[in-house]
C-alpha cells in the first residue's frame, strides 16, 4: 500500500500531464474540479492540489532549471510524463518544505519508473541531481 503523499504526487502528476496537453491558458489556471474524480482521501486530494498549484504558479522558474540541467533540451523534447515528474520534483526542491531533497528525488524516480519509459528513472535522477546541485540543496 502506498502512502498518502506518494498517492498525492501520483494524482498531481496525472493532473499536470492532462494540463500539459490543453491549449491556451490552462497552464496558468488550475480548476480544482479536476481532482474530484481522483481516487484518494480528501487529504490526498488537498496535497495534490497544493502541488499542482505550486508547479503551475512557478513554471517560469521551474522549466529553465530543468532545461539547463537537461543540457539545453527544449522542454517539448522531454517525454510528457518525465517533464511533469521533473516539474513536480523541482517544485518540491524549490519550496524546501517538510520534504527533504532526497525524498523528493526518490519519489520522482519511483514515479518515473512506474509511469515513464524504460530509461525514465535514470533520466529523472540525473536531471534532478543537477538541479539539486544548482540550487545548493541537500545531497540526494
Amino acid at each position: 500500500m502506498i502512502g498518502g503523499r506518494t498517492r498525492s504526487r501520483q494524482v498531481a502528476l496525472q493532473v499536470l500531464f492532462s494540463l500539459d496537453f490543453r491549449e491556451g491558458e490552462t497552464h496558468l489556471k488550475f480548476d480544482a474540479v479536476t481532482l474530484e474524480d481522483a481516487e484518494g482521501s480528501e487529504e490526498v486530494k488537498a496535497f495534490a492540489q497544493v502541488l499542482v498549484e505550486g508547479v503551475l504558479s512557478d513554471l517560469a522558474r521551474i522549466d529553465p532549471l530543468i532545461r539547463d540541467a537537461a543540457d539545453n533540451w527544449e522542454m517539448g523534447r522531454i517525454a510528457a510524463v518525465d517533464r511533469n515528474i521533473l516539474r513536480l520534483a523541482v517544485h518540491e526542491l524549490l519550496t524546501g518544505g517538510e520534504v527533504p531533497p532526497a525524498v523528493a528525488i526518490d519519489e520522482a524516480i519511483e514515479l518515473a519508473k512506474r509511469f515513464g519509459g524504460a530509461g525514465s528513472g535514470a533520466f529523472v535522477n540525473g536531471i534532478l541531481d543537477r538541479v539539486r546541485k544548482e540550487l545548493g540543496v541537500g545531497a540526494s
